[in-house]
């Protein structure tokens, strides 16, 4: 194990001077994690926290890193949660650990492993649950510091490592990816391979996914379409439900897609049957009608005409019968 993932190194030493000493740190100096992907507690689950750590404290200390870029102010990897609780009670400092010398590979693992432990898998909305596979699948995480940290984060949480160290020894190498990713999580690969295609969504048609106005089939055929296609389509279905014969329709049409007819698709013109224009030709208007006659008028007379014509013949067919 590396030194930037030992956590008996990280929380056995607390002299003054180490950078591994949980510090107390003022919450404004504290900001978000610059690609935190998962949602914040809400309603009865944020009111949980709060009233705990009024009664409590903040009981596990959060993990941030020092921001490059501010000598004072640090970035969180862990405890977005517990930090924004925090503020909402009035607390002016959390306990944090801050870590130096992060790639950015590893401060990300951190975020996402963690959100995986403290949450579960499954209890991730679709959107992220798309996130945190995307990004095994296109192996932005060497498996070994994905390991160390995993396993720093189950001691930090007072949890065994020994089944999790058992299962690691019996990891397979040069698996099929979706295959590994599906097993980790008890996951099918096909649905796998649906998320990986769902992370390709922009925002506003994930979030029609996590609040199930959009399934995740038809949003794997979305996922095909460009940026400011899907934009389009997040415009113009608002008032349609896009089920998934429309969603193929509109990949099969990905490239060639214009406001216009995304709005043909989802609004199923595009399957009403087309109107045929009928033309009359001079010779019978001239006839008829003198020159400047109205267009209303002309339709109407024909009208007319074509239910007189069809009253007749209808009647004669009756007399013959």
């Amino acid at each position: 194990m590396t030194a930037a993932f030992d956590l008996q190194t990280m929380l056995g030493t607390f002299e003054e001077g180490s950078e591994n000493k949980i510090q107390q740190i003022p919450v404004e100096n504290l900001i978000p994690y610059h690609n935190h992907k998962f949602q914040l507690y809400t309603g009865e689950r944020k009111e949980d926290m709060e009233e705990s750590i009024r009664q409590n404290g903040i009981l596990t200390p959060l993990i941030v890193q020092p921001l490059s870029t501010s000598v004072q102010k640090y970035e969180i990897l862990i405890g977005h949660n517990r930090w924004n609780c925090a503020k909402s009670i009035g607390k002016a400092t959390v306990p944090a650990i801050v870590k130096t010398g992060l790639t950015a590979e590893e401060a990300e693992m951190y975020v996402i492993e963690s959100n995986i432990i403290q949450r579960g898998f499954n209890n991730l909305k679709v959107s992220e649950q798309a996130a945190v596979i995307a990004q095994r699948h296109h192996e932005m995480f060497s498996q070994g510091k994905r390991n160390d940290i995993i396993k720093e984060l189950k001691i930090l949480n007072g949890e065994s490592v020994a089944t999790f160290d058992a299962l690691r020894q019996k990891s397979n190498e040069g698996v099929d990816t979706a295959k590994n990713i599906a097993s980790d999580y008890g996951l099918c690969r096909t649905f796998v391979v649906q998320l990986i295609r769902i992370s390709k969504l922009n925002d506003d048609l994930k979030e029609w996914i996590d609040n199930k106005v959009l399934a995740v089939r038809s949003g794997v055929e979305l996922s095909f379409l460009s940026e400011e296609e899907q934009r389009i389509v997040f415009e113009q279905a608002k008032d349609f439900k896009i089920d998934m014969k429309i969603a193929k329709q509109l990949r099969n049409a990905a490239g060639t897609l214009t406001k216009e007819k995304i709005h043909e698709i989802v609004s199923g013109m595009s399957d009403a049957p087309k109107r045929k224009a009928v033309r009359v030709s001079y010779k019978t208007y001239s006839r008829y009608f003198p020159e400047g006659t109205a267009t209303e008028e002309i339709e109407d007379v024909i009208s007319k005409a074509l239910a007189f014509f069809f009253s007749t013949n209808i009647d004669e067919s009756k007399q013959r019968v």
